[in-house]
């Protein structure tokens, strides 16, 4: 995985695909956590899925990890999100 710096904050962030084929930036360290639906942490799965869960520190309690979308810890997250053009 290809660990990049954002260019806001400087934080170290990772870029992946989601399902949809939209590239994500998440925070690089990766989080255990449990399948929780309806949960309120959202994270991003190596395989592109984002899911409803609770995170977990002990790993033999986890369901698998991913990542936090960097959107959630930035100082500035608006700061790079794309407009929306008006159609008229």
């Amino acid at each position: 995985m290809n660990i990049r710096t954002c260019k806001s904050c400087g934080a170290a962030i990772v870029w992946i695909r989601t399902r949809s084929g939209r590239s994500m930036p998440c925070d690089a360290k990766p989080v255990n956590y449990r399948t929780k639906p309806g949960g309120s942490t959202k994270l991003v799965t190596p395989a592109g899925d984002v899911i409803s869960c609770e995170p977990v520190d002990d790993p033999a309690e986890a369901t698998g990890w991913g990542y936090t979308p960097h959107w959630s810890t930035c100082d500035a997250p608006d700061k790079f999100r794309q407009k929306q053009s008006k159609t008229q």
